[in-house]
């Protein structure tokens, strides 16, 4: 099950999240998610464990603790939304105002 945890401190880091789900069982993978620019969390992140029943589990108990100083939220990952394709490139024939270069 794909976890969502969301409104982390900006200076929480992946061992400090594991350690918050490691007592409820095994976790595949710990994804937080970082601005490019400044290299600091951008307050969510997602955590992966195999057993649906100790993420339910995780979820219930960690969902509005604090962590940090901060009141987190925790819940099921929901899937991504899928994007509309952008028509913009996938048009055939030339664009209005389009003139070639020779």
């Amino acid at each position: 099950m794909n976890i969502f945890v969301g409104n982390i401190s900006d200076r929480t880091t992946e061992d400090e999240i594991w350690s918050l789900f490691d007592p409820f069982g095994v976790v595949y993978s710990i994804n937080v998610a970082y601005d490019k620019y400044s290299g600091r969390s951008k307050g969510f992140a997602f955590v992966e464990m195999p057993d649906d029943s100790n993420a339910v589990q995780a979820i219930k108990e960690l969902n509005n603790s604090v962590v940090a100083g901060q009141t987190i939220v925790v819940y099921e990952a929901r899937p991504k939304p899928e994007r509309p394709e952008n028509n913009r490139f996938s048009r055939s024939g030339p664009r209005p105002g389009f003139r070639p270069r020779y």
